[in-house]
């Protein structure tokens, strides 16, 4: 199949979901809060369980996924301080949302269209490395005083510290159990793309231009470690083509909740959020490009 009509096939899906939830937005404007924290509490925690603990999951070959995640996520970080610096932003508002990317929202799906259930697995695992180092790094750069409490407090947190311990210890949870653990957890991806096209709606066009340095900051440095980790890095075709397609995803709209709770010029990073998600229509092809040859 022609490579092109691959990622075609890969990235409409995900556009339409997208879409579908912008024209929610705009007809209905729902009040998202409550869906957004079932998302972030309860199916997304019972995602990363199902997954990490499912019996045709081997979480030991996973081991280069969590290594990749944690280079990308430095390197990024790395890569953008200087970009703050030139340009006159503050690195505790700038440099986060370019470390920390959206492989929840968009990562899953686009593994899911992309790999099938194995690239969901290895999606989850560097989903999984890069949340935990948002939770206690990214907190810190964000504001040096930040409170480890929050991290104890996370379902997202302990559903990887369970789903991690049941999957290297090989006990896994009984079939009844698991399936509708997997059921709940797979309202995880939709539920989040309907969200992040809802989100669409609050870009502003002064912040559109201020906010297009982050949009291309964020993709091209996480490809840029990727194609280093592709060379130096062991790792099977899929295990490559997820860190490809890790790097190319824009700035998570985590970021703006952390930002939010510490006070650390939110609307800024919301709008680069946003606007880095609108351009991922461009980056994100490359990503797929790199990971399907």
């Amino acid at each position: 199949m022609n490579i092109a009509l691959r990622i075609l096939e890969i990235v409409l899906p995900v556009l339409a979901i997208i879409a579908f939830g912008y024209f929610i937005g705009r007809l209905w404007k729902p009040d998202m809060r409550v869906v957004n924290r079932l998302n972030l509490d309860v199916f997304g925690p019972f995602l990363v369980l199902a997954y990490l603990s499912d019996k045709g999951v081997d979480l030991v070959s996973l081991w280069p996924l969590v290594v990749a995640s944690i280079v990308i996520v430095l390197g990024s970080g790395i890569l953008a301080w200087p970009f703050a610096k030139l340009s006159g932003q503050n690195p505790r508002t700038f440099v986060p949302p370019m470390m920390f990317n959206n492989c929840g929202n968009m990562g899953l799906p686009l593994a899911l269209f992309a790999f099938g259930a194995p690239g969901v697995a290895g999606m989850v695992a560097l989903f999984t490395t890069s949340n935990l180092l948002h939770f206690t790094l990214g907190s810190f750069i964000v504001n040096k005083h930040a409170d480890l409490k929050v991290l104890l407090k996370s379902p997202m947190v302990w559903a990887t510290i369970v789903g991690a311990s049941l999957g290297l210890s090989g006990l896994h949870l009984p079939d009844s159990v698991h399936a509708p653990l997997k059921m709940i957890g797979d309202c995880t991806i939709p539920v989040m793309l309907l969200s992040l096209g809802v989100r669409m709606l609050d870009v502003k066009r002064e912040d559109f231009t201020n906010s297009l340095l982050g949009a291309a900051v964020c993709p091209l440095t996480g490809l840029l470690v990727a194609g280093l980790l592709a060379v130096w890095l062991p790792m099977s075709k899929t295990q490559i083509g997820l860190v490809y397609l890790f790097g190319s995803l824009p700035p998570a709209v985590l970021n703006f909740l952390v930002a939010d709770y510490y006070k650390q010029e939110p609307e800024k990073v919301a709008s680069i959020v946003l606007v880095g998600n609108i351009a991922s229509i461009v980056f994100i092809p490359f990503g797929l490009w790199f990971a399907l040859r």
